[in-house]
């Protein structure tokens, strides 16, 4: 089942997705919510709910006339997140990375995954970003794969944790790189640098939907892994590509430690981190360490992001630069 939040005539709503058409969650079901929050509180009735109204929806017996994808706008999947965290998953990115910073591999990434909490205010579907005049000092798309957790837990082991993901989506971790390199210098991780925008959709996929690319996770790791193929563009440019597959942590591991002491809860959004390479951060290091005439690409106004999982869709984006010449970098007191 495909889940997609839509604004139609100046109104926000839930509904059903299959073939470019959008059925009303709740005008299917009066019972049901119009919102993505409510729907996710809701619990395992308002989801095997759903997965009947879907039935309904495949079968082509739907007493509803859908509306078409173009004829409305596409939101976040999940618009009002209760929180946003975004884990470092793929091995491949990390060791690129250092590599390209002539430093070693970090032994702790084998020892344990990780994460850090992003701006859950700022989470963005497809369409305009708007993007401020220090973020285009190299501005950066990442290409993940992100969860929605569907109920709340608590110290949750690895084993079970897959039954609380809810579904999956693309994510573009954007990030202003001038901006997290400066402050990452205090050792307090990606702050200002990052939470201007995260981008996830274009719509919730169920688990159901992705059993046919279900594959082994790695050795030594458990939870459920898919070979889907990653890919993004850049003015129709093809610049990274990677499979979901290539997870060396997986998200029922990055679920366990998010539970350790913590409460979950349904609406939270979890990132897989960046695909191998899957930024230009990555890929400008790789061309500089293999040509030092290599020409480093950073995102510019007007540029078109285009990103694509198997089974998730195509998550488009355009970045827009603001009308301002307002810069906190040049606030710096040296």
């Amino acid at each position: 089942m495909k889940l997609v939040t839509y604004t139609f005539q100046n109104k926000q709503d839930l509904g059903i997705y299959h073939n470019g058409n959008i059925w009303s969650l709740q005008g299917l079901n009066p019972s049901l919510p119009n919102n993505m929050r409510d729907f996710l509180n809701g619990g395992e009735s308002f989801m095997a709910e759903a997965h009947k109204l879907n039935e309904v929806v495949l079968l082509g017996n739907a007493n509803l006339t859908p509306v078409t994808e173009v004829a409305v706008k596409l939101e976040a999947p999940v618009p009002n997140p209760t929180s946003c965290r975004d884990g470092y998953a793929f091995r491949q990115h990390v060791a690129a990375a250092r590599r390209n910073r002539k430093v070693p591999m970090i032994e702790e990434f084998d020892q344990y995954p990780i994460f850090y909490f992003t701006n859950h205010n700022a989470i963005q579907g497809p369409g305009e970003i708007l993007c401020m005049p220090d973020h285009f000092n190299k501005l950066d798309f990442e290409l993940e794969a992100a969860i929605v957790v569907g109920k709340k837990g608590r110290n949750i082991k690895a084993a079970e944790a897959d039954a609380y993901i809810a579904g999956y989506m693309i994510m573009n971790d954007m990030s202003a790189r001038t901006l997290q390199m400066e402050e990452m210098l205090l050792n307090l991780g990606p702050a200002k640098g990052k939470d201007f925008s995260t981008v996830i959709g274009p719509y919730f996929v169920t688990p159901d939907e992705l059993e046919p690319y279900k594959v082994s996770a790695k050795p030594g790791h458990v939870g459920n892994s898919y070979d889907l193929s990653m890919k993004c563009w850049v003015n129709g440019v093809l610049v990274s590509e990677g499979s979901v597959g290539d997870m060396d942590w997986t998200f029922a591991e990055i679920l366990e430690r998010c539970a350790y002491g913590a409460d979950i809860l349904p609406g939270d959004v979890i990132g897989s981190g960046t695909v191998g390479t899957g930024c230009f951060l990555e890929l400008n290091g790789t061309g500089l360490l293999n040509d030092p005439n290599f020409k480093p690409q950073w995102l510019q106004d007007g540029d078109v992001v285009e990103m694509e999982i198997t089974g998730l869709g195509k998550l488009s984006n355009t970045i827009r630069a603001e009308k301002t010449d307002f810069s906190i970098l040049k606030l710096k007191k040296m």
